[in-house]
C-alpha cells in the first residue's frame, strides 16, 4: 500500500512564501510523475502544478505560473512546491498525487489521492 504524506503548509500573510513537501512511500516514486492538486471549499480539486518522473518536464496552471515551482528529489522520494507571492485566492488544501507519465501537461491525478492534504492559508 503506498503511502503519501503532505506537509509545509501553514498560515502566511498575503506576498509570502511556503515550501510543501510530500513524501511518497516504497521504491515507486521515480517510475511515476507526480503533481500538486488544491481544492478549497465549495470548488473542484484541480491541478496546478506536475513534473514528469525524471524532473525534466513541468507544467503549470495559468493561476501560479511563474510564483509556484514543482520539483522532486527521487532519492529522497520527496516533491516540492515552492510558493512564492502568495494570495488570498490560494487558500485551499493541497494534495500530491501520482501522475500518469504521458500525463504530465494534463496534469492528472490518474491514480486517485492518498494523502490527507496540507492546509494552506492566505490572510490580508
Amino acid at each position: 500500500q503506498v503511502q503519501v504524506v503532505e506537509s509545509g503548509g501553514g498560515l502566511v500573510q498575503v506576498g509570502g512564501s511556503l515550501r510543501l513537501s510530500c513524501w511518497v512511500s516504497g521504491s515507486i516514486f521515480d517510475d511515476y510523475a507526480m503533481g500538486w492538486f488544491r481544492q478549497a471549499p465549495g470548488t473542484e480539486r484541480k491541478g496546478i502544478a506536475c513534473i514528469s518522473h525524471s524532473g525534466s518536464t513541468t507544467s503549470y496552471a495559468d493561476s501560479v505560473k511563474g510564483r509556484f515551482t514543482i520539483s522532486r528529489d527521487n532519492a529522497k522520494s520527496t516533491l516540492y512546491l515552492q510558493m512564492n507571492d502568495l494570495k488570498v485566492e490560494d487558500t485551499a488544501m493541497y494534495y500530491c498525487a501520482l501522475v500518469g507519465r504521458s500525463s504530465v501537461q494534463a496534469c492528472t491525478a490518474d491514480f486517485g489521492f492518498r494523502g490527507q492534504g496540507t492546509q494552506v492559508t492566505v490572510s490580508s
